[in-house]
């Protein structure tokens, strides 16, 4: 499930009886829709109709983002180290910038059953690092990359699954099976690489149903329902899995289908856990108590600013900055949540270094959903092309998700 189809179901849950959705919540939804192609938001919530009677306007051309709050760092975004190709989209050549590589993508398909159900089944072409080519590798369901780009952690295409496997990037094969007793649905490293936290469920957490099919538009579609148990924190090492219940947030709002996968925050100490209710995020010690937000990370949202702390933890990625006819993002201070510097592009990545960073943006001449993998920098006017543009056709072969990692 990716974000676009996340912001969906949410809005579509709270057409039913949930509490009010959080502060801010709508300027999320619009943020999202400027960036990746909109699902049918317009369900019968009144919070719903707000926010698609806000989305009048599509951004198609660049900002060059001067203005109040803007800092510039000085000079053009360095193309120290780039390897792009502007005329592959999906890639079929390895993308990378400095040691930040383009280590895998993925492309999704919407599977129909007979008896109405959808389920949303990724397939990833993974970086062959001989020949520096992706290649499809259609074994696995989920997929995440080790830093230093030796080890994927993977999951058989049936999900929840029964195991962990850590796949040899090298060499395409499985080294190890790491058992677990609760079927698994989502796979994060921690920073360093040791450790994996497995979210685990009791039914495919990318599977809709037509048994709770909800209204949208004139037309009934299936829905996600929440189905989360728990999760583990694994040991890379020794396969030691430390395993502890937690169900779906209830909070009000409802589930992120697998949206509800944990993560590690950014030192690798706690958990990362995404809800779609004020404050937006829960921090959780690894046996799943709620701690207080760190203080530098109070203002990173890894679901609309992936990238977020810089390597120095001296600024984090912001949300969408654009208008109606522009695209534009932003840097901010951690602590303050200020704005430090306005850049191109619509979504922010992932971090290059302390002043360059990877996000999509609009390809020239394209629809706001025709967006390609380019490089910015702050204080920059200029953006340089990694990959070609995506199509705006949802779950289709050529509309792709990017898996990065430091090589």
């Amino acid at each position: 499930m990716n974000v676009e189809e996340l912001v969906r179901d949410s809005l579509r849950e709270q057409a039913s009886d949930v509490p009010p959705p959080r502060t801010g919540f709508a300027d999320r939804i619009l943020a999202e829709r400027r960036r990746r192609r909109a699902r049918t938001l317009a369900a019968a919530a009144a919070t719903t109709a707000l926010v698609v009677a806000a989305a009048v306007g599509v951004p198609t051309l660049l900002d060059g983002g001067r203005g109040q709050g803007v800092h510039v760092a000085g000079g053009e975004v360095s193309d120290h180290g780039v390897r792009s190709h502007v005329d592959q989209s999906p890639p079929r050549d390895k993308i990378a910038v400095g040691d930040q590589v383009l280590a895998a993508y993925s492309t999704s398909r919407k599977i129909r059953r007979p008896n109405r159900d959808e389920i949303v089944e990724r397939t990833y072409s993974v970086l062959n690092q001989e020949t520096g080519r992706y290649e499809v590798d259609e074994r696995w369901s989920f997929l995440a990359v080790a830093p230093g780009m030796r080890t994927a952690a993977v999951l058989e295409r049936e999900l929840p699954a029964p195991r962990i496997g850590l796949l040899d990037l090298r060499t395409g094969k499985v080294t190890r099976w790491i058992p677990l007793a609760q079927g698994v649905g989502g796979l994060f490293f921690s920073p360093d690489g040791s450790k994996l936290v497995a979210t685990t469920y009791d039914k495919n957490p990318d599977r809709a149903y037509w048994s709770h099919k909800v209204q949208v538009n004139d037309d009934l579609e299936p829905q996600r329902v929440p189905c989360r148990t728990g999760f583990a924190v694994v040991d890379v090492a020794t396969g030691d899995a430390d395993w502890h219940a937690l169900p779906a947030y209830a909070g009000g709002g409802g589930g992120y289908g697998s949206g509800e996968n944990l993560r590690f925050n950014t030192d690798g100490t706690l958990l990362y856990e995404p809800i779609n209710m004020d404050p937006g995020v829960i921090y959780r010690d690894f046996d799943g108590k709620k701690v207080a937000v760190p203080a530098q990370e109070a203002h990173v949202d890894l679901m609309f600013a992936p990238a977020g702390l810089s390597p120095d933890g001296k600024l984090v990625a912001g949300p969408f900055a654009g208008g109606v006819k522009t695209t534009a993002t932003q840097v901010l201070d951690p602590r303050t949540g200020e704005r430090v510097a306005k850049l191109r592009g619509q979504e922010l990545l992932v971090w290059v270094d302390n002043e360059r960073l990877i996000a999509w943006d609009i390809a020239p001449g394209g629809g706001e959903y025709e967006n390609r993998l380019v490089l910015v920098g702050i204080g920059s006017k200029k953006t340089i092309s990694l990959s070609g543009a995506r199509t705006p056709k949802d779950h289709s072969s050529k509309r792709w998700e990017p898996v990065f990692a430091r090589g």
